[in-house]
């Protein structure tokens, strides 16, 4: 199972918080890096020190209605690794231009969908394989984006995303951001024995080597995690030895 560090970004500054609150995040501080939110030199930790080629951003200023922090986003992506971001992407034009400025692959969210037809929009247009749906619950509950209010379970949601185009499932709860209560494991697993083939992430809440074990356990591909390695519950050799789990497992 991949490992996937997440990165917030205001202003261009990497920043830290919990439950999904965005207003009242802080800039990141981290024994990673010697400058608070500083989103450059938190990228190359994330890939020189964790060994993690992949890096979940969160484009809070485009969440919040505004424009997408593209020079920002160029920046990143020159550093290495694969840029997965989540800047409120609902039109091919802005998944294009996400693309364009070195962005491996787009979240669409539920959060900020208009409709399972725009889903199939940028889909179409960029390709499945760039393209993840973040099924986005807040307490268990799906976060729509008013005033269309999609409606069903939350598998029900994520078929709906799979049909339309997505090639990814993202399983994010943002009330459990940075609470260290772990994913939803019962209704992870639920995803899994609906959507076999698919490639299944998880993130909010992920804290522990132990959760990272039993994610994979369920067959989930790659766990999105932040707060836990600023605040040292999660290390270097934590994540080297879920990868290397893996590895032995594959090999038997």
């Amino acid at each position: 199972m991949r490992v996937i560090p997440v990165l917030d970004l205001a202003r261009g500054e990497a920043r830290w918080g919990r439950h999904g609150l965005r207003e009242t995040y802080v800039p990141v501080r981290s024994p990673l890096i010697a400058t608070p939110g500083d989103a450059r030199a938190l990228v190359v930790a994330y890939r020189g020190t964790l060994g993690c080629d992949e890096c979940y951003v969160a484009d809070l200023d485009a969440l919040a209605g505004g424009a997408v922090q593209r020079a920002a986003l160029r920046d990143l992506a020159k550093l290495g690794g694969r840029l997965i971001v989540d800047a409120g992407v609902a039109t091919p034009e802005r998944a294009r231009d996400l693309l364009a400025d070195g962005v491996h692959r787009v979240v669409v969210a539920l959060e900020t969908l208009p409709s399972f037809a725009a889903l199939a929009a940028v889909a179409h247009a960029v390709g499945p394989l760039h393209v993840i749906f973040s099924l986005d619950l807040r307490n268990g509950r799906p976060v729509c984006s008013p005033p269309f209010g999609m409606t069903g379970t939350p598998v029900e949601l994520s078929g709906a995303a799979l049909a339309a185009g997505a090639s990814g499932l993202l399983l994010l709860d943002l009330a459990r951001v940075g609470s260290a209560q772990g994913v939803d494991v019962v209704l992870l697993g639920a995803l899994r024995r609906a959507y076999q083939s698919v490639e299944l992430l998880a993130g909010g809440g992920v804290a522990t080597r132990r959760q990272l074990e039993q994610l994979a356990d369920i067959g989930v591909d790659a766990a999105l995690v932040g707060t836990a390695l600023h605040d040292g519950s999660l290390s270097g050799r934590d994540l080297a030895a879920v990868r290397h789990r893996d590895h032995a497992s594959d090999s038997r």
